[in-house]
């Protein structure tokens, strides 16, 4: 599996790319860039790769950027496409017409290290990479080194009529991006976020509306109470699409059990009954699955609003173990109400998660507080 992933950058990505990085300019040298490009590459994992590629075009493509960047562009495939739905179409796959998908990552990393001294042109080519896959990672550094200029062009993009534009708005900025360099400044202070936010989350397409929602959740990482005070004021009368993002980016502080934004949703503190866990069995192989039973029982007479997930606790190489919260229902628990519930935890072999042999446990969550834990043994065989 994770070689499968690794190998989105591959010899064959390169020298399509090259083909057109060729077509844009004759005096480019295709050959010698797809010999750079592909030398050691089995060896090194997808992030290292996409650096690797960046090496080569600095080789490769002119020293000077303005040069550089109008091959870039030259050599770029039509901008991806949207379905019904607004969701990207062949977002990340290669295109018989330019340079597109995986291979964005790397031109996006040369623009940085090329261009970080002309930042306009260096911005103005981000626009076009990022609506061939995406400039998230690419824009972070000159928000970084040139905030004023940096957001002036976020703001200016928050009406661009390219749904990838407006996105890169909004995860370009995001302060926790995963696998992107961390913005501290909006770590400490997302005051600068707030207007952006504003403005796309009744955008009409659906993976900008993610991409404010998923921005929203790295908020409410260090600063619960004013993503809270957001909710308060923003799902005041508010579209049904806005509800639906809101509440998506409260997943992290509703799992928590954050009292604020548990409000902001009239959720109660707590159920008012009680709460029964029960485990199928009490022994997983890996690659199988556990089965696990909730019996809810309300003791009030008015109707209660609940978030019922459920935590993981998974044993690490330590011996200790670490929680995972997993999402469960969305239940309104009428007066008085006994009902059950049932869900199955997949512990098949994945990429993001190395499992260890141990005595486990499957604790159940109800609006964020625990009502109950279960053990339950972990082994290979």
């Amino acid at each position: 599996m994770a070689d499968a992933f690794k190998n989105l950058i591959n010899p064959t990505i390169i020298a399509f790319a090259a083909e057109h990085l060729q077509r844009a300019a004759a005096s480019f040298d295709a050959q010698a860039f797809v010999r750079s490009a592909t030398a050691g590459l089995d060896s090194l994992e997808f992030k290292a790769r996409a650096m690797h590629v960046c090496d080569a075009l600095q080789m490769y493509l002119p020293q000077d950027f303005e040069a550089a960047a109008q091959i870039i562009e030259r050599s770029l495939a039509p901008a991806t496409g949207f379905d019904a739905k607004g969701e990207p179409t062949g977002l990340g796959s290669a295109h018989a017409e330019g340079v597109s998908g995986w291979m964005v990552w790397s031109l996006g990393e040369y623009v940085v290290r090329a261009g970080m001294q002309q930042p306009e042109r260096a911005l103005a080519c981000l626009h076009a990479l990022t609506q061939r896959f995406s400039a998230e990672f690419a824009i972070r550094p000159f928000l970084i080194t040139y905030p004023q200029l940096s957001y002036s062009y976020l703001h200016r993009w928050l009406s661009d009529p390219s749904p990838h534009v407006r996105r890169l708005v909004s995860e370009g900025s995001r302060p926790r991006l995963p696998w992107g360099l961390r913005l501290q400044a909006l770590v400490i202070n997302p005051e600068p976020s707030w207007t952006l936010l504003r403005a796309l989350q009744d955008d009409t397409s659906a993976y900008v509306r993610r991409s404010v929602a998923n921005h929203l959740n790295d908020i409410a990482k260090d600063h619960p109470n004013a993503v809270a005070a957001y909710l308060h004021t923003q799902l005041q009368n508010a579209p049904k699409n806005r509800v639906a993002l809101l509440r998506h980016a409260s997943r992290s502080l509703i799992k928590k059990g954050h009292a604020a934004t548990l409000a902001a949703w009239d959720l109660q503190s707590g159920l008012k009954g009680l709460a029964n866990l029960s485990l199928h069995k009490a022994r997983v192989v890996v690659g199988g699955q556990i089965t696990f039973e909730i019996e809810l029982h309300s003791h009030s007479d008015a109707s209660q609003a609940l978030i019922v997930d459920y935590a993981v606790h998974f044993v690490m190489a330590s011996g200790k173990r670490s929680a995972k919260v997993f999402k469960g229902w969305k239940r309104d628990l009428t007066a008085n109400e006994r009902c059950v519930m049932q869900k199955s935890h997949s512990f098949k072999v994945i990429t993001t998660r190395k499992y260890y042999a141990g005595m486990h446990a499957l604790e159940l969550l109800v609006n964020g507080e625990s009502r109950g834990m279960c053990e339950f043994e972990l082994t290979f065989k």
